[in-house]
This record gives structure tokens, sequence and C-alpha cells, in this order.
């Protein structure tokens, strides 16, 4: 009796292996390179121009944005497309309280600093003489704009308010479910131009389409 084939995944980009191990050896190929894979996994990579063979039956995005795929090409041929959307929400949440922190505290700028330092001569009047340069600001009492109030800019929003900041919120096309888990101390903006204004510090949570770019 013939084996059955195995199911050809091709992963595209750098593909966490706790997910990988999900697809049973005995049922699935993981590989790195085919001409006609049955499934596509991909993160960042942009698929626009990429020539899809006969046996492709879908595509996974291990994100929530699909502006890297040609989405309705693909629908018009019948294989759809998954994405992941609030897997990596955690993870990009603690990226832009880092970002505000590098900002706010002048941290790049400071370790530029420490790396020039001399090797040699009295390395405590060098840093004491040096450090008030960066001195920055505390996060608590400024005010956070979140653009996107979906899972990712809800997460921030909790993060921020947590950290005693205050938080304006712009989002004309929340969900229900995304309203529900959003802070009560966030403050609606009307628009963008009123985010821009409040805001110490910005931070968009949008998918790239048509309608957001630029």
């Amino acid at each position: 009796m013939a084996r059955a084939k195995k199911c050809e995944i091709l992963v595209i980009n750098q593909i966490a292996q706790v997910g990988l191990k999900r697809f049973p050896p005995e049922k699935y190929a993981v590989v790195k390179e085919s001409k006609d894979p049955w499934a596509i996994l991909v993160r960042s990579q942009d698929l626009h121009k990429y020539e899809f063979g006969p046996a492709l039956r879908a595509v996974g995005r291990a994100g929530a944005g699909t502006n890297n795929i040609p989405v309705a090409a693909l629908s018009k041929r019948g294989v759809p497309v998954f994405n992941a959307p609030g897997a990596n929400a955690n993870a990009v949440k603690e990226l832009v309280l880092a970002g505000m922190l590098i900002a706010a505290r002048n941290l790049a700028p400071a370790l530029d600093f420490v790396r020039a330092l001399p090797k040699s001569g009295d390395l405590d009047k060098q840093v004491e003489g040096g450090k008030k340069q960066f001195a920055g600001f505390e996060l608590p009492g400024h005010t956070l704009g979140v653009i996107g109030l979906g899972k990712i800019g809800s997460l921030v929003a909790d993060a921020a308010i947590r950290l005693g900041m205050n938080v304006l919120g712009f989002d004309p096309h929340i969900t229900v479910e995304a309203a529900w888990s959003l802070p009560s101390q966030v403050r609606r903006a009307s628009s963008i131009d009123e985010i821009l204004k409040g805001g110490d510090f910005v931070t968009l949570h949008v998918p790239l389409v048509e309608k957001t770019r630029h």
C-alpha cells in the first residue's frame, strides 16, 4: 500500500518552534524551500509578487496584519488567508513601553556617552559631570495618545495607566469586544488631530490598508 504524501508547508521568515511543533511530522513536512507547497507560513515577507503554485491550499500569517499578502488575489483562487491577531500583543506592548522609556529618560544618548568614556582617568568624576544632561523626565502625569484600540492598543493603554499616565484613545471602528476590554480611564478623542495635539507620546496600532496608509 502506497504511503500518503505529506502535506508540505513552506516556512518563510523565522517561525517559533512552539508553533511548528503543532504539525505532526507523520502528516506534515515543514520546509524552507518548495516550488509548490500546500501551505505557506509567513511573518513579514512581501508576497505580492510571489508566484503561488497550483497545490496551494492556505496561507498563514504569524501576526495580525495581512498587508504583505495578496488576500484578494488568493481569495479569487479559493485560498484562505489566516492571521493571528493578539498573538504578539504582549510583546508589542512591551516594545511600546520600552520606546517611551528610552525617549523619556534619554537612554540611547546616555549609552553612547558611557561607551565613549575613556578607560583611563577619574571615571566617577566623568560620570558625575555628564549624567545631568540625560536626566529626562518621568512618565506619570504625561499623556499617551493611542490610535487603534484593538487587542494591542487596549493592552498598551492599560499598561500606560498603571504607570500613572493619562491616555487618549481614538478608534472610529472599535468593536464591542474591544470596548469591553478597554480601561475606563481612557479618554475618548474625536479625531487624530486631537491625539496629536494632546499626546506627549503617540502610538499607532492599526492594520496597513488603503484607508490607513499615510
